[in-house]
Formats: structure tokens, C-alpha cells, sequence
């Protein structure tokens, strides 16, 4: 297998059914009024409230805009309302500031420097709000997670790695951009910059050190098993590039999981031991 960009081509109109199918479905099953999802002005969400939209309809999606003092960006707030506005969808500003001053001051070994426990922070409190929502308005939280950024683990556990259903996460973020496109997202927003938006001037590419053209071949070589010094060979890049991003991909295999159980009996949660919503409830 040669890793070039026609392996990561998709059939944009086939996905869109697929997942609006997805969602409906399991709407249905989950008896759920509605969905939420946060609404960053981004590519990644943009593509889950299109899709959401197509789903159940504008009038049963909540967007979330969670902005807060020290990232705030004009830009992204703009494209999440132009978003909002081309799908008809309810946009709601939940400003984050205090709520995050607030855990400032009272968690006693709160340290500013750290900025990755400072990042992480935010991202949890963008899921506890989303959640809130959730409860009250009896709605699935529906995530923004691609196949890139989830294999190496470039998300917050119990933040923006929480959600119902997560309709991208089979999608690489170069396959997002072309279903973007396909769903009429505004180029703009297609081809900017991706960034979790938790600290100043952030950008995906910048922290992870590769184009995502790059990196989704990588991925794609690693998840079709391919060795790291074959895909080193046919992508012309070092050795230890490769090795990197397989370590990431290895060493994050926790975030992406349920918490681990230890066995102990017949049937182990969250191992051997899983229902579907069809189960049966017999009287």
C-alpha cells in the first residue's frame, strides 16, 4: 500500500447519511428531546451542528459558545454566529470567566504556570456546562473529536473527550474539511486554523508539530498496520517523526477508553459486560 492523499478521499453525500442516520437513530433509542454541542467557530464543530441540524431539525439543536477572558477570539465568535445563523440553530454565550476565576481562587495548589492543568480546567468546565444543559433539557451531548486528534490522544480527558455520540470520530481531519466543504461550511472556516482554543495563540499543527495532510497519512499507515519504518520510507520523513506520533497514539490509549476495571467476576463492566439499547426488559 502507497500512503498518498487518494487514500484518505470519501464519498461526502454516503458519510452525511450514514451519520445523520447515526444520530437519529440513536435519538430515538436514547428518547433524548434534542441535542447540544459546543459551538467554537471551527471546522470540527461546525461539520457536528450541520449534521445535527440535518438530523433532528434546527429547532431540537442547542449550540454552546463558551468563551473566557484569556483566549477570547472576535473572529472564532463571529464564525460561530455566522454558523449558527446559515443553520437556523439556536446559539447560546455561556461566558466562562467567572465561573473560572472562581475555581482559581478555591482550589488551594492552583498554579497559573501550569498551563497544561490550567487548559485542561477550561475544558472540563466547557463539559460540565454542556452537561448541565444536558440534564435540564433532557438532550445528547454531541461531540467535535475527528480521528487525528483522538488517536494521539490531542484532547482533554473528562473535557472535550465527553459526549453521547461522537459522529467525527471515524473521520480524519483532512476528511472533515471535505465533508465540510460538501455541507456548504464557509471556506473561511474550512481552512483556518485549528485550535482547542484553552490558551493564547494556540494552534493543533503549532503543538503537534505536523501539517494534518502529514500527520492523517501517518495515522492511516499506523491504523492499517504498517510499520513506522515503512511509513517513514514512503512519506520521506525521519525515523523518529514517525515513532513520535506512534508513541502518542500508544501512551493515550487511556483517554479513549472507559476507566479500567479489574475481573473479578462473571461479566466485567466496561470489558465483557456491555447492553445494547435493544436489551431486553422483561418484567
Amino acid at each position: 500500500m502507497k500512503l498518498q492523499e487518494n487514500l484518505l478521499q470519501i464519498d461526502p453525500k454516503s458519510i452525511e447519511e450514514r451519520i445523520t442516520h447515526f444520530i437519529q437513530d440513536y435519538i430515538k433509542k436514547a428518547k433524548a428531546k434534542g441535542l447540544i454541542l459546543g459551538l467554537s467557530g471551527g471546522v470540527d464543530s461546525a461539520v457536528g451542528a450541520a449534521l445535527s441540524v440535518k438530523a433532528v431539525g434546527s429547532t431540537k439543536v442547542l449550540a454552546l459558545y463558551m468563551p473566557e477572558e484569556e483566549t477570547y477570539n472576535k473572529t472564532d465568535h463571529q464564525h460561530a454566529k455566522l454558523i449558527a445563523g446559515k443553520l437556523g440553530l439556536q446559539l447560546k454565550d455561556v461566558d466562562l470567566t467567572r465561573v473560572l476565576d472562581t475555581l482559581y481562587r478555591t482550589i488551594p495548589d492552583y498554579d497559573p504556570r501550569n498551563s497544561l492543568s490550567r487548559g485542561n480546567l477550561k475544558a472540563r468546565t466547557r463539559m460540565v456546562i454542556l452537561y448541565y444543559y444536558a440534564n435540564l433539557q433532557k438532550r445528547i451531548v454531541v461531540g467535535s473529536s475527528d480521528k487525528s486528534e483522538a488517536m494521539i490522544g490531542y484532547f482533554t480527558k473528562w473535557g472535550d473527550g465527553a459526549m453521547d455520540i461522537a459522529p467525527l470520530m471515524d473521520l480524519y481531519k483532512t476528511q472533515v474539511r471535505k465533508l465540510a466543504l460538501h455541507l456548504s461550511i464557509p471556506p473561511i472556516i474550512v481552512n483556518k486554523p485549528s485550535t482547542p482554543g484553552l490558551l493564547l495563540n494556540q494552534t493543533a499543527e503549532q503543538e503537534i508539530g505536523l501539517r494534518y495532510e502529514i500527520l492523517d497519512l501517518i495515522l492511516y499507515g499506523l491504523e492499517h498496520f504498517m510499520t513506522t519504518a515503512t511509513i517513514a520510507k514512503q512519506l520521506d520523513l525521519p525515523h523518529k517523526t514517525i515513532h513520535a506520533i506512534k508513541k502518542k497514539w500508544l501512551q493515550t490509549e487511556h483517554k479513549r477508553n472507559m476507566p479500567l476495571p479489574i475481573k473479578l467476576q462473571y461479566r466485567t463492566i466496561n470489558a465483557d459486560f456491555r447492553l445494547s439499547r435493544e436489551y431486553d426488559l422483561e418484567e
